[in-house]
């Protein structure tokens, strides 16, 4: 069990290095890497209460960059969904549902990679529709990043404020999917202990994420974005068909 949550710590500080340079949070490699280590729903448990911490790290290192009208029309539906999607885990199966999802994102992330998203405009509809996707999604598979981060690229934020804006957006996404999964079990008695470390890591992994991405040109950084997306995907896919 020691080794266990030894390569789970390892995979938690790797994560949340990469979910803070590619602005969508820690959830969106560490739920995929984290469940091929823990149970799937014991990963999403302790993966809100990380995130919570990991999006507190991002908020303090980045605060000066959020934009609260995006943040407030993209959050609000993200947060009322996500709770939803919580609940609905415990009646959904939760593998076709993954790689379901892992499918369409993986479509996107390359059509966004060819250069052609110029389709996804600037509008508030955009914002609604994204935030109330990303937070279903996110209460659903622990992870709804990809698709607030695809709905945030469209306006072209600079790496401060995409980074900022995805974090207090997450914020509050986590807190609320939190009190589902625990009131659902997934976050045991025995995990109150990770806690410490959990938020050693997610302030580490964060610093370390920020200082990284000082010398990651703006370009690079947005195709970083999308790479993180495509690795997500192609890890989900790997674990669907042959670690089920």
């Amino acid at each position: 069990m020691m080794g266990q949550y030894f390569i789970f710590f390892l995979l938690a500080l790797l994560a949340e290095i990469v979910g803070t340079i590619s602005g969508f949070g820690s959830s969106i490699l560490f739920v995929p890497l984290a469940s091929l280590v823990l149970d799937f729903k014991i990963v999403l448990g302790i993966t809100a209460v990380f995130h919570v911490f990991s999006n507190l790290s991002k908020i303090y290192l980045f605060q000066t960059g959020i934009d609260k009208k995006i943040a407030l029309k993209l959050g609000i539906p993200a947060v009322l969904f996500v709770t939803f999607g919580a609940w609905l885990t415990n009646y959904i199966p939760q593998k076709e549902i993954e790689m379901g999802m892992n499918i369409i994102i993986f479509i996107l992330a390359l059509y966004l990679m060819t250069g052609h998203h110029k389709g996804l405009k600037e509008t508030n509809t955009n914002l609604y529709l994204g935030g109330t996707i990303s937070g279903f999604l996110a209460g659903l598979i622990g992870t709804g990043g990809a698709i607030r981060g695809i709905t945030l690229a469209a306006f072209n934020l600079e790496k401060d404020a995409f980074i900022a804006t995805s974090a207090i957006i997450d914020m509050g996404v986590d807190l609320s999917r939190a009190g589902v999964y625990i009131a659902s079990g997934y976050f045991h008695q025995e995990h109150i202990v990770l806690i410490p470390f959990l938020i050693v890591i997610s302030i580490a992994g964060s610093y370390l994420g920020k200082r990284i991405l000082q010398y990651i040109p703006e370009k690079t950084f947005q195709y970083i974005v999308l790479g993180v997306i495509l690795l997500t995907s192609l890890l989900q896919a790997v674990k669907y068909f042959f670690l089920k």
